[in-house]
């Protein structure tokens, strides 16, 4: 009897542990969910030799409110800007044709991925649409609740109302995070 209890409290503990982290699927998985059940794509473009990417790793998506938020309203998907990964992605295929495995720990050619969507900083956030249309790059570190308010402004089309730089300034001056640092 004192096996079972241990052994359910194990599989119970282990099914919370695996329950705390990003959903992370490939771009091309991403896509696909999105056409069965629409939700809008987030990006996280890294590289391998970013300092503030693995930051992001350890510091922003380890947070619980972040997790649980980005998994049940967006499809996240990690990509590394700088890799050998095949996108297809409205009708066009991009690869890496200048990657060098022997860099791959280091700096190395820009994926055609990353120069599509804009991207020449990490790490970046991209925002994707509920028809994969770019909404917005949103370049550098994000604590949880700077990107709680990226995550929030485009689930809910908020950036549709905000027309100028004075509007959003005024929504992110009065934003209040409600993820928990």
């Amino acid at each position: 009897m004192k096996q079972v209890i241990i052994v359910v409290f194990l599989l119970l503990g282990t099914t919370t542990l695996f329950a705390q982290s990003i959903n992370w699927v490939s771009m091309d998985e991403a896509l696909e969910l999105q056409q069965k059940a629409p939700k809008k794509i987030l990006i996280d473009m890294y590289t391998s030799w970013c300092g503030p990417c693995k930051m992001l790793d350890r510091n922003t998506f380890t947070n619980k409110d972040l997790i649980a938020f980005v998994n049940t309203h967006y499809y996240a998907v990690k990509f590394n800007a700088e890799g050998n990964e095949v996108v297809n992605f409205k009708d066009q295929k991009f690869t890496n044709p200048n990657y060098k495995p022997e860099k791959a720990k280091r700096r190395n050619s820009q994926h055609e991925f990353t120069r599509y969507l804009g991207v020449n900083a990490y790490p970046t956030m991209v925002f994707l649409g509920l028809d994969a249309e770019l909404i917005a790059p949103i370049p550098g570190y994000q604590t949880a609740q700077q990107l709680e308010l990226y995550l929030r402004l485009f689930k809910d089309n908020t950036y549709k109302e905000l027309n100028d730089q004075e509007s959003f300034n005024g929504y992110y001056k009065s934003f209040v995070p409600s993820f928990m640092p």
